[in-house]
């Protein structure tokens, strides 16, 4: 396990002080993307589009890793140690998400390069049934990722393993060196295959037909939004790279370090997902309006 991940606590006041800052923004962002989910849930104008179906399940993968997030960061506080069966859960929904998330930005630009660049088929290309079918793609592919890793450990690790107790991280849990190899192959092909999507999108939207103009740079302007989106994600690549360095230049700030690298990594980044079409879309913005500052006398079914 590694040195920086282990030893360490908090006095209380401090963790106290951690956690309500954590709890606080990842509870203000849950509520902002659950009012998100019951926009689309109530409007036929939303949860008949593909994409904004494809929108939404990028928020619902949100809202779980914040989910998780928040609870193994609370758990680690209050008991320190996890039963690896229950952490084991955790980390597969978690790491799940975390791949589903490039996949499904990445599907979006290509949904976006068809509505500019191929508007007569947009609507036989891009439908309901087609995008259900690809985010079940999408969970697929990612869960075949992680399932070796879980077997392997099924495989190797002694009975004993399974009714210990571990701090909750990917390291402590799947051990074995050649799963760390393997995790890094596939996050390297992953970010090529969506980077190279972006890229390839943005460029024929921005050669596309001069009649399309106005929406052609609406739509490089999402490209480029989710590009910065896929960046930020690509923190969590990073975590250990930017722990270790930050915690060898800074031994005593082991604790402040990991847990300003953790907030900026797995919480403020979620915050980006309801900026895209949560605030930027006029339609949704008008209906979503209705629910985050709710009234009593408020139509909501009022255009």
């Amino acid at each position: 396990m590694n040195s920086t991940t282990a030893v360490y606590r908090d006095s209380l006041s401090t963790a106290i002080i951690k956690n309500l800052i954590t709890v606080g923004l990842s509870a203000s962002i849950i509520y902002i993307n659950s009012s998100l989910v019951h926009t689309f849930k109530k409007h036929e104008v939303f949860n008949t589009n593909p994409r904004y179906i494809l929108y939404i399940h990028l928020v619902i993968i949100d809202i779980l890793l914040l989910i998780i997030f928040t609870l193994l960061q609370v758990l680690s506080y209050i008991i320190f140690t996890l039963p690896v069966p229950f952490c084991i859960i955790l980390l597969l929904i978690s790491i799940i998400c975390s791949l589903n998330t490039p996949l499904t930005l990445a599907v979006m630009a290509v949904e976006c390069h068809v509505a500019i660049c191929f508007p007569l088929q947009h609507s036989q290309i891009c439908t309901v049934k087609n995008v259900t079918v690809v985010i079940t793609v999408i969970w697929m592919l990612s869960s075949l990722t992680i399932l070796p890793d879980l077997f392997s450990i099924l495989a190797t690790e002694s009975r004993d393993f399974f009714h210990s107790r571990v701090f909750c991280l990917r390291e402590t849990v799947f051990r074995l060196p050649e799963l760390e190899k393997k995790r890094t192959i596939s996050n390297i092909v992953f970010l090529v295959i969506v980077w190279l999507t972006l890229i390839y999108t943005y460029f024929r939207i921005l050669f596309a037909a001069q009649a399309a103009a106005a929406n052609a740079r609406k739509a490089r302007n999402t490209v480029l939004l989710h590009g910065f989106q896929l960046l930020l994600c690509m923190l969590t690549y990073v975590y250990d790279l930017l722990l270790n360095g930050l915690t060898k230049l800074f031994p005593k700030g082991v604790l402040t370090i990991r847990y300003t690298i953790s907030v900026f990594v797995h919480v403020l980044p979620r915050l980006v997902s309801p900026l895209v079409y949560g605030i930027r879309d006029k339609a949704f913005r008008r209906y979503l309006r209705k629910y985050l500052f709710y009234s009593p006398n408020a139509n909501v079914n009022k255009s």
